[in-house]
């Protein structure tokens, strides 16, 4: 891997999700980044763990079957694996972090000013700034010598008019911060990227994953998305429950006496397709249950789909019409009963067989590209 390492220097990317960490190991090929290595460590926390590392063919490099307690033991894994497997060290990390709150955003190297920012806007995320400040502090200190860069999942949503982002308070909220962010901003520059110069005029994208949101898009440009403040907003998800009315919270509070931290547990953790189902969240092994006639399985499928379909038929009329619609994410590349209910019935609005695409998001090579281009600035 000599040859291919000096070409600008090595980008470590790191990718930090709730109970997961997927990197990649980049470097700078004719065209694009190229990625040397990558893998994952799956089920963080849990005793069905898993991490693994592939090369650039996809040939398996690591495997083991662990339990790592915390994403820095993840990250210790990963770096004993990138000692074994390339002789150099990276010149830069990038970080993948979810909500930058008000004042952070666009991505940027990271500063002992921007740990700063960041702890004063935990309340803007308190289950994901912590998680993300902690493993940056863990890289810098494995990879002392490296450039670190922090990639926000929210900037991509800057464009979105106010019309869009403000929610329906006093001004004196918004201008507190309390406004829709929206998120899977990286996978969605990502599909505007794979697109190019053909990127389509009105576009609408579907990341479907454990965490789910739509966006639509104007010439690439984010003009609105489910997501809001946090990324418990918007359609049901595997375990968060998505927009409520307000007074289901009200209602929790006052007749199940709920506190912040249990209302947090219950709409992060226990709610979506895990709460309509009475206890499963993922997708495959929902539609399996739905095979043998489980209804709970059944009636959870549908109530997410049909949450799809109702944000893509909003977002058609937002746009004018429909140029292209692009399912991504593990449930929307990968579970052709999802998309065929979510799209059921639109004909009526434009949306025909040729506009449907599944494209695979690049959130790593993505936060690599932009890592690369301020290293070069």
């Amino acid at each position: 891997m000599d040859e291919v390492e000096g070409k600008g220097g090595l980008i470590l990317v790191l990718n930090s999700g709730s109970s997961s960490l997927k990197f990649g190991v980049y470097c700078r090929s004719t065209n694009d980044e190229e990625a040397l290595l990558s893998g994952s460590a799956e089920g963080i926390g849990r005793d069905s763990g898993r991490f693994n590392v592939l090369s650039a063919d996809g040939t398996l490099l690591a495997q083991k079957n662990s339990t790592h307690e915390t994403q820095p033991q993840a990250l210790q894994a990963l770096a004993e694996a990138m000692r074994e497997h390339i002789s150099a060290a990276p010149a830069a990390v990038g970080h993948r972090v979810v909500h930058g709150g008000p004042r952070l955003t666009t991505h940027q190297i990271i500063t002992p000013k921007l740990i700063e920012e960041l702890r004063g806007a935990i309340h803007f995320a308190p289950l994901h700034i912590p998680q993300a400040l902690q493993l940056i502090a863990a890289a810098q200190a494995s990879f002392p010598a490296a450039a670190h860069y922090a990639c926000f999942d929210d900037a991509f949503h800057r464009t979105m008019p106010e019309i869009a982002c403000r929610l329906p308070l006093p001004r004196s909220y918004f201008d507190a911060g309390i406004r829709r962010y929206g998120f899977h901003g990286l996978s969605y520059e990502s599909l505007v990227a794979h697109f190019g110069a053909d990127i389509p005029r009105r576009a609408i994208f579907a990341h479907l994953g454990n965490g789910s949101s739509l966006c639509a898009l104007k010439d690439g440009a984010s003009i609105d998305t489910t997501m809001g403040l946090t990324p418990t907003g918007g359609i049901p998800m595997g375990t968060r429950s998505g927009d409520l009315d307000p007074g289901v919270l009200l209602y929790l509070v006052r007749h199940d006496k709920f506190d912040a931290d249990g209302m947090e547990d219950l709409l992060t953790h226990k709610s979506g397709l895990f709460g309509l189902s009475s206890g499963e969240s993922d997708v495959k092994e929902l539609e399996a249950r739905a095979q043998t006639g489980d209804a709970d399985a059944n009636f959870a499928l549908d109530v997410f789909a049909v949450s799809v379909r109702k944000a893509i038929g909003a977002y058609i009329a937002l746009l004018g019409g429909l140029d292209a619609l692009v399912f991504t994410g593990g449930i929307g590349e990968h579970s052709r009963r999802i998309r065929s209910a979510a799209t059921a019935g639109l004909e009526t609005l434009g949306l025909s067989a040729d506009k449907i695409q599944v494209v695979t998001a690049q959130e790593e090579r993505q936060i690599a590209r932009h890592c690369r281009r301020m290293m070069t600035r």
